[in-house]
C-alpha cells in the first residue's frame, strides 16, 4: 500500500520503495506537512509540528490567547497569501470584496488506486497496479473556494505527483492571481543548495549550484514558453550531494509556458519551495461552479545523490510520460537538411542528398524550414502551409515517393504557432495575431504569434497540417517555435481576462498537438523551439524527442547535454553529426568524436553528405551500424555521468550506459584538451554487477575492480579526440 491514512493521528502517510512522505490535519483543520526524505517505517512524527511563539507572527482567531499557534511558523502543505503565513504562498486569491485572503481547511479526502487523467494538460499515466493516488480536499468556508490537492504515487520510481484544482462552489466569482501547484515546506532542513539549469539560446540547461541564503531564489519564464533561459526542473539537496552520495530532491514541472520555481530561506531558518504557473500578467476568473486545473510537478527523493535522481526520472518518463508508438522502439536515424542548405534548395537538390545517405545506412530525410508559401528567407510565407511548387517541382507526394524508394522515411519542418506579416494568412487575419490592438507589436525574427487560445486559429491550423500530412506518406515531423511571446492580449476576451492569455496559449498547443497524434499516431513528431527553448516534461507526453540545442557543436553540446541528463532520458534528446568548421562557433572538431557525442541522443546528421570525402562517408557509415548496435543499450540503459562537464578547464568527459541485467556496458570518453607528459586517466565504471567478469578489449577483469580500483584508459593526442569502450560479461 503506497498511501495510507491513520484515523487516530489524523494523518497522510506516502511511500515509495526509498522515500516517505507525511501529512497530518492539525488543529482547527489546517493541513501541516511533516516529513520528506529517506523511507522511515509507519510511525507517528507529529513531534516535529512545534508550536513556537514568534513576535511579529501572527494566530488564527480560533486559537484565542494561545500564541504559539501561527500559520508563520508551522510547515503547510498548501501555503496562501493573507491569512498570517508572511512566506511565499502557493495561492492568491481576490475575492468578490477585493479582499486577498484565503483560509484553507480539511474538508475530506479518497484514496484510490491508478490516476486520473488532467482535462487539456499533459501528465503521467499509470494502470491502477503501478499507481496509487490520494486527493485531499480543504475548503474556505467564507468564499467557497475548494481547493483539490492530488498527490500520486509510483512506488517503483520513487515519484510523487502533485497536482491541484480549484473550484469556486460560492454565488460570487473569484479570481485566481495565484496558482502554483505544490508547496513544499521543510521546517528543519540541513544546510541546503539549490540546482538550476540556466541558459541561452544556443547554449541551454548549464548546470549552476548555488547555496541558500536568506530571502528568497527564484528562477522561472515569462516568455510564453519554459524557454531556453531557465529550465523548469529544479533540485534542492545537502551541501554535501554528489552523484552517488547524499540527500537530494527533484521537481519538474510538466507544463510548457510561463513557469515560477522559488525557494526561500526564513528569518526561523525553514526552507520553502513552491512550483507552478509564473503569476507575472497570470489571472484567471472562476465563476460559480467553475474550475482551474493546475498542471504536474513530478516530486522525486533520493537519498543515494544525484544519480539516483536522475534514474528515477529517466525511467518514470520513459514508461509513464512518453506516449505512443515510438516509445519504446528505436527512432529512425535521420538526416535533416537545414544545415546543409538552409532556405537554398529545391527537390533535386534533397533528392541528391537522400540518395548519398541512403547508401550510407540513414533511415529518415527530413525537409526543414523553406518548403512552403513564398518562403525564401525567414522574412515570408509562415502561416502559409501549402507546398511551393517552385522548389518542390515535382510535388510533395512525388518527393516522398523518391526518398520511400531510396529505402528512406520522410519528414517534414512546420512552425505553426507562427506567421509572417508577408503571407497570406496575416493578410486575410491580422486579428489573429497576439497584439494589443492599440499599438503596432513587438517583431521578433520578422514573425509574430497567432493567438492559440482561439478556436478558429486552431482549426485553421488542424486543417492546414491535416491536409499535407494526409498528402503523403509523411512519418516525422518537426514542430518548431522561433520566438517568445510579446504583446500578449486576444481579442477574443474582456480586458479583465487578459490575464488568462498565456495559459489558454498553452492549452490551445496542447489541443492541436493531441489533435494531430490522435490522427496520425505512427508519425514521430519531435519538438523543438529554437532549439532547446521548450524542453520540457509537458512537451515530452506530445513529442518523444525533443530538438536539444540548435547549437550542433560536439563540444558545447558536452554540457548542454549533460545538464539536460539530470531530469531528462537521453533517448529524449535530439543530437545530431554537423559540418565542421561548425556552423554556430567554427569550431573543428573530428567527425569520430562528433559521432561520440551524438550517440549520447537520438542520432542523425545533419550536414551534406554528398559534400563529404569517401574516407568521411566510410566513417558516417561506421558510425550509423555501431549506433545501431548498440541503440537498445543507450536508449533503455541506466545512464551514468563519470566526470563534472560543468567544471572549468575540464580535461576529459565520460559517460556509461549499463544494460539492465548488468551483462553489457558502453564506456564513452571525449578529451577536451591534450596535455604534455600526460598523467594517465583512470575511471572508475559503475552500475555492474561485481560479481560478473568482462571483457575490457583483450583483457578480462571482474565488476569489482572496474568499479572499485577502475580502468586506465588509452592516451590521446590531439584537441578533442574520443573513444567508445563497449564490454560484455564473460562466462
Amino acid at each position: 500500500m503506497a498511501i495510507y491514512f491513520n484515523e487516530s493521528t489524523r494523518q497522510f502517510i506516502l511511500r515509495t520503495d526509498s522515500s516517505s512522505y507525511q501529512m497530518q490535519i492539525g488543529k482547527f483543520g489546517y493541513l501541516f506537512h511533516l516529513y520528506y526524505g529517506k523511507r522511515v517505517e509507519e510511525m507517528d512524527l507529529s513531534y516535529l509540528l512545534r508550536e513556537v511563539g514568534r513576535a511579529f507572527s501572527g494566530n488564527p482567531y480560533e486559537a484565542g490567547m494561545d500564541r504559539n499557534f501561527s500559520l508563520d511558523v508551522l510547515p503547510q502543505e498548501y501555503s496562501t497569501f493573507g491569512n498570517g503565513d508572511y512566506r511565499t504562498s502557493a495561492l492568491m486569491v481576490k475575492n468578490v470584496d477585493g479582499s486577498m485572503e484565503t483560509d484553507l481547511r480539511y474538508q475530506s479526502h479518497r484514496i484510490y488506486k491508478g490516476k486520473e487523467k488532467l482535462k487539456g494538460l499533459p501528465a503521467t499515466y499509470g494502470e491502477e497496479t503501478e499507481v496509487e493516488t490520494l486527493v485531499i480536499t480543504l475548503e474556505d468556508k467564507v468564499n467557497g473556494l475548494q481547493v483539490d490537492l492530488s498527490y500520486s504515487v509510483f512506488e517503483k520510481y520513487d515519484a510523487i505527483i502533485r497536482s491541484t484544482k480549484l473550484i469556486n462552489t460560492s454565488e460570487q466569482s473569484l479570481t485566481l492571481e495565484r496558482a502554483l501547484t505544490m508547496c513544499m515546506d521543510y521546517s528543519c532542513p540541513d544546510k541546503m543548495d539549490i540546482i538550476t539549469f540556466y541558459g541561452r539560446h544556443a547554449m541551454e540547461r548549464q548546470l549552476e549550484r548555488t547555496p541558500l541564503r536568506h530571502g528568497k531564489i527564484s528562477v522561472g519564464s515569462v516568455r510564453g514558453c519554459s524557454s531556453h533561459h531557465y529550465n523548469p526542473m529544479v533540485i534542492l539537496c545537502n551541501h554535501d550531494t554528489g552523484e552517488d552520495y547524499g540527500a537530494c530532491y527533484g521537481f519538474s514541472f510538466v507544463y510548457s509556458g510561463n513557469f515560477l520555481a522559488e525557494v526561500e530561506l526564513d528569518q526561523s531558518e525553514q526552507v520553502r519551495f513552491v512550483m507552478g504557473i509564473a503569476d507575472e500578467n497570470f489571472s484567471f476568473s472562476l465563476k460559480k461552479g467553475e474550475s482551474f486545473q493546475t498542471p504536474e510537478v513530478i516530486g522525486i527523493y533520493s537519498s543515494e545523490g544525484f544519480h539516483k535522481l536522475s534514474s528515477c526520472y529517466h525511467h518514470l518518463y520513459r514508461k509513464h510520460l512518453i506516449r505512443g508508438k515510438y516509445r519504446d522502439i528505436r527512432r529512425p536515424i535521420l538526416i535533416n537538411n537545414w544545415e546543409a542548405t538552409y532556405f537554398d534548395f529545391d527537390d533535386e537538390k534533397l533528392i541528391g542528398i537522400a540518395k548519398e545517405a541512403s547508401k550510407l545506412g540513414v533511415e529518415l530525410f527530413v525537409m526543414d524550414d523553406g518548403w512552403f508559401g513564398k518562403r525564401n528567407d525567414d522574412l515570408t510565407g509562415l502561416g502559409d502551409w501549402i507546398v511551393n511548387t517552385e522548389k518542390i517541382k515535382c510535388g510533395l507526394s512525388k518527393l516522398c515517393e523518391s526518398i520511400n524508394h531510396l529505402g528512406m522515411k520522410f519528414g517534414i519542418w512546420f512552425e505553426p504557432e507562427m506567421v509572417n506579416e508577408d503571407s497570406d494568412l496575416y493578410r486575410a487575419h491580422p486579428d489573429w495575431c497576439l497584439k494589443t490592438p492599440s499599438r503596432m507589436g513587438n517583431r521578433s525574427r520578422y514573425q509574430f504569434v497567432l493567438d492559440m487560445s482561439r478556436k478558429e486559429v486552431i482549426d485553421y491550423l488542424y486543417e492546414r497540417i491535416y491536409a499535407i500530412l494526409k498528402s503523403a506518406n509523411i512519418e516525422y515531423v518537426k514542430w518548431d517555435m522561433n520566438r517568445h511571446l510579446a504583446n500578449v492580449y486576444s481579442r477574443t476576451l474582456p480586458p479583465e481576462r487578459q490575464g488568462e492569455v498565456y495559459h489558454r496559449y498553452v492549452l490551445g498547443l496542447y489541443e492541436l498537438l493531441e489533435r494531430i497524434i490522435t490522427e496520425f499516431p505512427d508519425i514521430l513528431l519531435e519538438g523543438c523551439s529554437g532549439g532547446g527553448g521548450r524542453f520540457d516534461a509537458g512537451m515530452l507526453y506530445y513529442t518523444p524527442q525533443i530538438w536539444c540545442s540548435d547549437n550542433t557543436d560536439a563540444i558545447d553540446r558536452l554540457k548542454i547535454q549533460y545538464g539536460t541528463s539530470f531530469g531528462y532520458p537521453v533517448n529524449t534528446m535530439g543530437a545530431h553529426v554537423s559540418a565542421c568548421p561548425n556552423h554556430q562557433n567554427g569550431r573543428i572538431t573530428p567527425l569520430p568524436t562528433r559521432g561520440v557525442v551524438a550517440m549520447a541522443g537520438t542520432f542523425g546528421y545533419e550536414l551534406d553528405i554528398s559534400k563529404m570525402t569517401e574516407e568521411e562517408k566510410g566513417i558516417v557509415k561506421e558510425q550509423i551500424e555501431t549506433f545501431k548496435s548498440y541503440a537498445d543499450l543507450i536508449a533503455q540503459g541506466e545512464y551514468y555521468r563519470l566526470s563534472n562537464a560543468m567544471e572549468e578547464n575540464v580535461f576529459y568527459v565520460a559517460w556509461e550506459f549499463v544494460k539492465e541485467d548488468k551483462t553489457e556496458a558502453l564506456l564513452s570518453y571525449v578529451q577536451i584538451h591534450p596535455q604534455t607528459n600526460l598523467l594517465y586517466v583512470r575511471i572508475r565504471w559503475k552500475g555492474l554487477d561485481p560479481r560478473k567478469n568482462y571483457k575490457v578489449e583483450k583483457e578480462v577483469y571482474s565488476g569489482e575492480v572496474l568499479m572499485n580500483i577502475g580502468y586506465l584508459l588509452p592516451v590521446l593526442q590531439g584537441d578533442y579526440r574520443s573513444f567508445q569502450i563497449h564490454i560484455q560479461e564473460q562466462a
